[in-house]
């Protein structure tokens, strides 16, 4: 029972601070830290305890698929250089400063449990920055790259995780064996991803209740992850792969009910995870501080300060050299055949560079760690702990606190690129639907939802509309359902065909579900 009245206090506390947070233009998650911190201090606090097994699956799964599910594999793929050099190079480079930097400090740390830290803190979540960006409408490349890379460094970041953790505990290290391992790892994880999403389309096809739809969803999702683990395959990539097929085949076989129900709780389940991963945290944190002996407190502050400060600065460094390099060679040589979203800029590698707060997947590999409750501890796990959540801590405050004047100083404004999507996405399935409308005999209903129609064309192409005449007649209703399956048919040819990428298409088909919802409300036979 006690716990039970921790976890209901926890989400009490993470509800408040996140409405705190929308006023004040912060990631909530940099509150829930700050909660986190204060729960440890306070005595009498109860400790809860964390199995390191469950934590990864528990709280990085659910998230992980939410993110890729949204994704644009179009805008990704124009932007790869910029994402695969953060969720990649910058990944490397900062295992190899931090690992360096802990061991300067703690000569006693072997190389395998430094570069553990390094892998742990590597990866920034740029969920809290995007969340942030998201309301100060930023170019939309900003965007894309940020959540691109926090898909993809995940795993590069824990395969240097799991590699360097391996060798710290049993002593041996991988060497020339990684490459194989990478490649085994990350490319059987693509194959299994999709795969396993097209089994699984296969096996829910003929579940048309929503709460059985939506728990499926959830077992599905850890099942991939489990199964991902169990074959010794990258479980983010298998993720990320399983999700993405799942978003370009699911919206044609999903009626608008079972989606929006499964969005809503999706929605709730990301953010109840969020506020307990960062929660739970401080609770952990309690015993570490109760175990740190009083000549060993200087080690851990001066340790967990300059782990922060390394992290905070090679992002720097990498960011703004990468893009000075790319800036010049695009007005050197020109972009090629990949067109840019927008040319790249200082004003923009600052903002990128300064999104480097560390979130759920930070805290999660730390507490994956080995506590000694089940075989040997992992050694120096308290410091690493202790780290992790002085980086997480630091960057969520300082940086996500600042991001907001930091983009009006800099003065990025949006492109309009989404918005421009949006509006051609409406024209052409308001086409589609003026054409499955067309018939022999049109009847004054079916008349009256071409006007609407045709409004809806001229309002996207800038043109003034007249207002829509009302009509009732029970067969309005069915041809309002037609027409919208012949919208969401247009919509998703339109993604198919790279012409709009995701956040316009989930844009649409949010207006398409709405219209699928209220078709047999809008109009009613007359009595």
């Amino acid at each position: 029972m006690a716990l039970f009245e921790i976890v209901i206090a926890l989400l009490l506390v993470g509800a408040v601070l996140s409405l705190w947070a929308d006023r004040l233009g912060v990631p909530y998650p940099a509150l829930l830290a700050l909660a986190g911190v204060a729960l440890a201090l306070i005595p009498h606090t109860p400790r809860v305890v964390l199995d390191p097994q469950l934590a990864l699956a528990l709280f990085v799964a659910p998230i992980l698929l939410d993110a890729a599910f949204d994704a644009s594999p179009r805008d990704l793929k124009r932007n790869l250089v910029p994402v695969s050099g953060l969720a990649i190079g910058a990944v490397v480079v900062t295992i190899l400063a931090v690992a360096a930097v802990i061991r300067h400090i703690v000569p006693g740390m072997s190389w395998p449990a430094a570069m553990t830290l390094g892998a742990i803190v590597a990866p920034p979540d740029a969920s809290a920055a995007v969340a942030v960006l998201r309301r100060l409408r930023p170019p939309h490349r900003l965007v894309v790259i940020l959540e691109g890379e926090s898909l993809f460094n995940d795993a590069s970041a824990l395969l240097a995780y799991r590699i360097a953790a391996t060798a710290a505990v049993t002593g041996v290290v991988a060497g020339w064996s990684v490459v194989p391992i990478f490649l085994l790892t990350c490319g059987g994880g693509v194959i299994a991803g999709i795969l396993l999403a097209r089994v699984y389309m296969w096996a829910a096809r003929g579940v048309r209740d929503i709460p059985i739809a939506v728990l499926l969803q959830f077992i599905g999702t850890f099942a991939v992850w489990l199964l991902a683990n169990r074959l010794g395959l990258s479980a983010i990539i298998t993720m990320i792969a399983y999700a993405m097929t799942l978003a370009r085949r699911v919206p044609m076989r999903t009626d608008a009910r079972r989606r929006i129900s499964s969005y809503a709780v999706w929605d709730v389940v990301v953010f109840v995870l969020n506020v307990l991963a960062f929660v739970l945290i401080g609770l952990q944190l309690r015993g570490i501080v109760a175990r740190v002996p009083d000549s060993q407190w200087h080690v851990y502050l001066f340790s967990g300060a300059a782990v922060c400060v390394t992290v905070v600065l090679v992002r720097i460094v990498w960011v703004m050299s990468n893009n000075t390099f790319a800036h010049w060679k695009v007005r050197r040589f020109g972009s090629g055949r990949g067109r840019p979203l927008t040319m790249p800029t200082a004003r923009g590698g600052l903002v990128v560079s300064w999104c480097g707060m560390r979130g759920i997947v930070t805290l999660a590999a730390a507490m994956a760690l080995p506590d000694g409750s089940a075989g040997p501890a992992f050694p120096f796990r308290d410091l690493i702990l202790f780290c992790a959540f002085a980086v997480v801590l630091v960057t969520l405050i300082v940086q996500g606190m600042t991001l907001r004047p930091l983009m009006a100083w800099v003065g990025l404004k949006d492109d309009g690129a989404v918005d421009q999507e949006v509006r051609l996405a409406r024209v052409e399935t308001a086409r589609a639907a003026l054409k499955a409308l067309d018939g022999p005999h049109p009847s004054a209903s079916l008349e009256t939802l071409r006007r609407e129609y045709e409004a809806r064309i001229r309002l996207g192409e800038g043109e003034p509309q007249e207002a829509p005449v009302s009509h009732s007649g029970a067969t309005l209703a069915e041809a309002l359902r037609q027409a919208v399956a012949a919208q969401r048919r247009a919509l998703v040819d339109l993604r198919a065909r790279a012409i709009i990428g995701d956040d316009a298409f989930h844009m649409a088909e949010e207006e398409l579900d709405l219209l699928e919802l209220t078709a047999d409300e809008r109009v009613r036979p007359e009595t």
